[in-house]
């Protein structure tokens, strides 16, 4: 079933939708039994993360739509922010 981000956009109203937004970098790494994908979007110097149970082909210079909210990740005692994905599609 795919989720259509009007729906999700106003069942939250921390939610922010992109259209059509250039990848610039997509690194995937193992965490427990997930991948943790990292991508980074031109224009923007917030990393965009979110998990899943497999590897992906990777997204580098491809166009996406995302939907996602701001988030902030203590890291060595720094507060870093984060913006984690909800949903990601190709445009």
């Amino acid at each position: 079933m795919q989720s259509d981000p009007k729906d999700l956009l106003k069942k939250n109203k921390e939610l922010i939708h992109s259209n059509d937004l250039k990848v610039t970098s997509h690194v995937q790494r193992p965490q427990e039994d997930w991948v943790l994908h990292t991508v980074m979007i031109e224009g923007y110097e917030v990393p965009f993360r979110f998990k899943r149970q497999g590897k992906y082909q990777s997204l580098k210079g491809a166009r996406v739509n995302l939907t996602y909210y701001p988030s902030t990740e203590n890291v060595a005692g720094i507060s870093l922010e984060v913006m984690r994905v909800v949903r990601i599609k190709r445009s």
